[in-house]
């Protein structure tokens, strides 16, 4: 799996050179001013389990507004809703301190997945020592200029729609029942999988990992159900082209009810605050309210058109529509895919759930800042002595390093939490 992912992708779109050549200069230019955000969110709540995030005014450099990024983000809670809560309030500060300070916009972005990850994996840490025993999805949206990066464990999916009308998924559903690959890891560190039986012995409803029975493989909290449900999160960073798009980020309330194509459609021209009402509507219309039921919906505008909504277009050049249209006759998953390489350029993709490969993977080339402070805990930030660190590729089978003399560099306590979820000790976190 690191072997596919995990490597910064670079798309040259060999058939469009001329075009580019042609109009490169007129489209880097546009590429300069920042898009504008529209952004609206609906709700339905059952079990008050469901907590989300909308915040577009954080800043990379404070008191710089060019620097302005925005953060979306789901929290689908389980078994109460204590760990929702305590991820809304905490994640956003875990991964911004874990990004190395005064990196230029292009450095940040680079930075960003492995400074998600520590970010994650210290919310679950910390919240686990709280000695409760709520869990969480969390799907964690931050959009910066033209760029997007998410980070989700569970099953709170995020979808993009382009113009022309590729959706796309930017997550990936953790749900035992679903995912052969979470399926073995989890099996592999010790998890038992099977299905709740009923009396006589019949066999109901999804795939769950026990003790426990959570039907997902990833998460915050759930300090009961097991280590080996891990918080390390799936991250894709895509950049859009100046025609935008609009991202669906819902609660599995709505995906149970409508695929991610009948989640665009319901909702295309309207504008975002009522798009996110009409998707929650359809999805009550398709199967009633059977768990909390919650949408966030974000237009990524060009800057020329923020007056209007969504797609359909105006009127564009004959090149620039060349360029950026979508071939609408394309049925196929593969053919979807090529047909909007004009649109979205993937820049980053990693989904594997082994800390070495996810800290130890980022090089921001050429750059002063290539590793955080050496001696600082790559996951919860804490000062190390020099004696203290322990490698994060240290006596790992499963690490792809050779040097574990090498950083990044994990405390005892988070190098513990590490082996736990790799199934290499017994779990459960110490309580203070």
């Amino acid at each position: 799996m690191a072997s596919r992912e995990g490597r910064r992708r670079h798309h040259h779109h060999h058939n469009l050179v001329p075009l580019a050549a042609l109009i490169g200069k007129e489209v880097r230019n546009e590429r300069l001013e920042k898009p504008t955000i529209r952004y609206g969110s609906a709700a339905q709540s059952r079990k008050g389990e469901d907590y989300f995030l909308m915040i577009t005014d954080c800043q990379r450099v404070p008191g710089n507004p060019s620097s302005t990024f925005s953060v979306f983000a789901i929290f689908d809670g389980h078994n109460g809703n204590a760990a929702a809560i305590f991820t809304r309030e905490h994640l956003l500060s875990h991964v911004l301190g874990a990004l190395p300070r005064g990196l230029g916009q292009e450095e940040w972005l680079q930075a960003l997945p492995r400074a998600l990850v520590a970010g994650f994996v210290k919310t679950d840490k910390e919240f686990q020592s709280r000695g409760e025993t709520s869990g969480t999805t969390a799907t964690f949206v931050i959009i910066d200029g033209w760029t997007v990066t998410v980070a989700s464990v569970g099953d709170s999916r995020c979808v993009l729609d382009t113009q022309g009308g590729a959706v796309s998924a930017l997550t990936i559903d953790h749900r035992l029942e679903d995912n052969v690959e979470e399926r073995e890891r989890v099996t592999a560190s010790g998890g038992e999988i099977g299905r709740l039986s009923i009396v006589g012995g019949a066999e109901i409803g999804p795939l769950r990992c026990w003790p426990g029975g959570l039907c997902l493989s990833r998460s915050i909290g759930d300090r009961d159900v097991g280590e080996f449900i891990v918080p390390i999160p799936f991250v894709k960073q895509v950049k859009l082209s100046n025609a935008g798009g609009r991202l669906i980020i819902a609660s599995d309330g709505i995906w149970d009810a409508l695929s991610s194509d009948m989640a665009a459609k319901s909702c295309r021209g309207l504008p975002a605050e009522l798009a996110a009402r009409q998707v929650v509507k359809e999805t009550l219309r398709t199967r009633g309210l059977k768990d909390d039921t919650t949408c966030i919906v974000v237009d990524i505008i060009p800057p020329d058109n923020s007056a209007q909504s969504s797609p359909p277009p105006k009127k564009q050049s004959v090149l620039k529509s060349l360029l950026f249209r979508k071939k609408s006759h394309s049925s196929n998953k593969l053919s979807k895919k090529l047909s909007a390489i004009g649109l979205v350029e993937e820049l980053f993709e990693d989904g594997s759930a082994m800390l070495a490969d996810r800290l130890g993977s980022v090089e921001l080339s050429g750059s002063r800042h290539d590793t955080p402070s050496l001696f600082t805990c790559a996951v919860c930030q804490v000062d190390l002595a020099p004696s203290e660190g322990i490698s994060v590729h240290a006596g790992s089978i499963f690490s792809t390093s050779s040097k574990p003399w090498q950083g990044p560099f994990l405390c005892a306590d988070c190098r513990n939490k590490k082996d736990a979820m790799e199934g290499k000790r017994p779990s459960g976190v110490r309580v203070a």
